[in-house]
């Protein structure tokens, strides 16, 4: 097997660059002292994340497109489960869940 030189430079070099984007803000913050404010601020990210991929998907159409019934489908239910549960990995889990399920019977 023949080692192709860019290729494995392109690997290190994202792995260098995951590895800093990752590590510096944990080194930065560990060393701040983040207020009582800050801290309860930090806890809607996820929610912010989420809601930004949900309606970046739900909301834009363009001329001629129509709403997935599934994804429709997917986000009523992600947003039941997410206000029952507050966990973020059921949130997606649940919304990937229901898409492939409704492919696969449809």
């Amino acid at each position: 097997m023949e080692i192709r030189w860019d290729v494995l430079f392109i690997i290190i070099g994202g792995a260098i660059v995951t590895l800093l984007s990752r590590a510096f803000p944990l080194i930065v913050f560990s060393k701040l002292h983040i207020p009582e404010w800050g801290m309860r601020m930090l806890n809607y990210i996820p929610a912010a994340i989420l809601s930004a991929l949900l309606a970046q998907e739900l909301l834009p159409l363009e001329d001629g497109q129509h709403w997935e019934v599934s994804h429709l489908l997917a986000a009523a239910l992600c947003l039941a489960v997410g206000l029952l549960t507050r966990s973020l990995i059921l949130t997606v889990g649940t919304g990937i869940g229901v898409v492939i399920l409704y492919n696969l019977l449809h």
